[in-house]
C-alpha cells in the first residue's frame, strides 16, 4: 500500500494551495461578514478545472482522480469553507451525476458547461418536512404530454441563488414511495421556477443556501435523468461520491484550526514564555494532528476506492463523520487555545468553528452516518 502522491497529485495540491491564498484568503472575512458571493473565486476555479474535476475530457473535465479532488478541495477549504462548498456541490452532486447517470445528450448540452466551469450547478433533494428522511419528499412531477409539470418546495440548495441549472428529484408515483421519486435537469429562468432569499446562516456565510419554488414547471421529457423511479438510486449513489467532498471540506478546516493554533501558541507569551511550552496546549495540538492525520488516511481509503469502481458508502460515511467530528473539534480547541482572542472576530479562528459545524449536518449528519455504517456492519 503506497501514501505517496504522485507528481500529478502533488502539483493539483500546490495549484490549489496557491490559489486559495492569492485568490480567496484577501476579503475572505468580509465575504463571511457581508454574505458576499465569491463570483470571481469562482469562476477562475472553473478556469482552472476545478469545477468538473473527475469529469472526463470528452466531456470537457479534467479528468483527474478523486485523490486529486480531495487534495484540492482541503486547499481551497483550509482558507475558504464557503467556496469550497461551492466547488464540491458541482464536482460531486451535479457533474458525478449527469456524467454516471445521465445520457449522452443530456452531457452534451449541460455536463459540458458544468464540467468547464462556464455553468453552475445545484443539487436539489430536501425539503421542508423531509431532510434525513428523502424519500418522504412531495415535491411533485406529473407527465403531460412532451412534458412534467413540478410544483413543489425544496430547501437548503447550496447554490439555489447563484446556480444555472438545478438537479431536482420530485415524485412522478406516489403509490410507489421511495420507488418512485425520479430525476430531473431543471434551467433556471423557466415559467413557475422561483428562487427565495439566501437564508442567514451561522457559518459558510459567502456561499447561498436558499428555497426553490416550482409552481407548474414545465420541465421536457427529455430531462428526465435515467428513467422514472430511478431517484431515490440516483440520489443515494450520489450521496456517496458527495460524502467525500464535505469530509475534504472539513479536513481542510480542521487543517486551517491546526495552522493557526501551532502559530499563535509560539507567539502568545504567558507567564514569561510562549504557550507553546506548555504542555497543557502541546497536547491539544498533539492530539488536533493525530485526529487530523486519520481523517486524512479516511478520506483517501474512500477516494482510492471510488477511483477503483468498487463500493464506497461505508467508507465515504466514516471518512465524513470522522472528518467532520475532527474540524469540530479542531476549532474548538483553536478558539481555546487563543482564549479571549479566539473569541472575536478580527482573529479570523471563530470563524472555523462556524464553517465546521454545518459539516456534521448537510449530505447527511453525523447520526445519519452512523446508521449507515450500522447497516454495512450488520448486512
Amino acid at each position: 500500500m503506497d501514501f505517496a502522491l504522485n507528481d500529478e497529485q502533488k502539483l493539483i495540491r500546490q495549484t490549489a494551495r496557491e490559489f486559495a491564498l492569492a485568490e480567496l484568503e484577501p476579503g475572505a472575512m468580509e465575504r463571511d461578514e457581508q454574505k458576499i458571493w465569491p463570483g470571481e473565486a469562482v469562476k477562475k476555479m472553473g478556469e482552472l478545472g476545478f469545477m468538473g474535476m473527475m469529469v472526463s475530457p470528452t466531456w470537457d473535465g479534467s479528468g483527474m482522480d478523486t485523490i486529486s479532488y480531495t487534495l484540492a478541495m482541503e486547499e481551497i477549504a483550509r482558507v475558504d469553507a464557503s467556496a469550497a462548498v461551492v466547488m464540491s456541490v458541482n464536482n460531486s452532486l451535479v457533474c458525478h451525476l449527469l456524467e454516471t447517470h445521465g445520457n449522452d445528450a443530456q452531457r452534451e448540452k449541460y455536463l459540458k458547461p458544468l464540467a468547464s466551469g462556464k455553468k453552475l450547478g445545484a443539487y436539489s433533494l430536501s425539503e421542508p418536512h423531509a431532510g434525513s428522511d428523502p424519500a418522504a419528499i412531495k415535491c411533485r412531477a406529473r407527465k403531460e404530454g412532451e412534458y412534467y409539470l413540478i410544483n413543489g418546495t425544496k430547501n437548503w440548495v447550496t447554490n439555489g441563488v447563484n446556480s444555472d441549472y438545478v438537479i431536482l428529484f420530485a415524485v412522478t408515483d406516489p403509490s410507489l414511495k421511495h420507488k418512485g421519486i425520479s430525476c430531473f435537469i431543471v434551467e433556471k429562468g423557466w415559467d413557475g421556477f422561483e428562487t427565495g432569499t439566501p437564508e442567514n446562516k451561522l457559518g459558510i456565510r459567502s456561499s447561498d443556501t436558499a428555497e426553490l419554488y416550482f409552481d407548474n414547471v414545465k420541465v421536457p421529457r427529455e430531462n428526465l435523468i435515467g428513467k422514472e423511479g430511478d431517484g431515490f438510486r440516483i440520489a443515494m449513489d450520489t450521496l456517496d461520491g458527495g460524502r467525500i467532498g464535505i469530509a475534504s471540506q472539513a479536513l481542510g478546516i480542521a487543517q486551517a484550526a491546526l495552522d493557526a493554533s501551532i502559530a499563535y501558541s509560539k507567539e502568545r507569551v504567558q507567564f514569561g514564555k510562549p504557550i507553546s511550552y506548555f504542555e497543557g496546549i502541546q497536547f491539544k495540538l498533539s492530539d488536533m494532528a493525530m485526529e487530523i492525520e486519520a481523517a486524512r488516511l479516511l478520506i483517501w481509503q474512500a477516494a482510492s476506492l471510488k477511483d477503483r469502481g468498487e463500493p464506497v458508502g461505508a467508507k465515504a460515511s466514516m471518512a465524513k463523520l470522522f472528518a467532520s467530528e475532527t474540524a469540530m473539534r479542531a476549532a474548538n480547541q483553536c478558539v481555546q487555545i487563543h482564549g479571549g482572542y479566539g473569541f472575536i472576530k478580527e482573529t479570523g479562528v471563530e470563524r472555523l468553528m462556524r464553517d465546521a459545524k454545518i459539516t456534521q449536518i448537510y449530505e447527511g449528519t453525523s447520526e445519519i452516518q452512523r446508521i449507515v455504517i450500522a447497516r454495512h456492519l450488520l448486512r
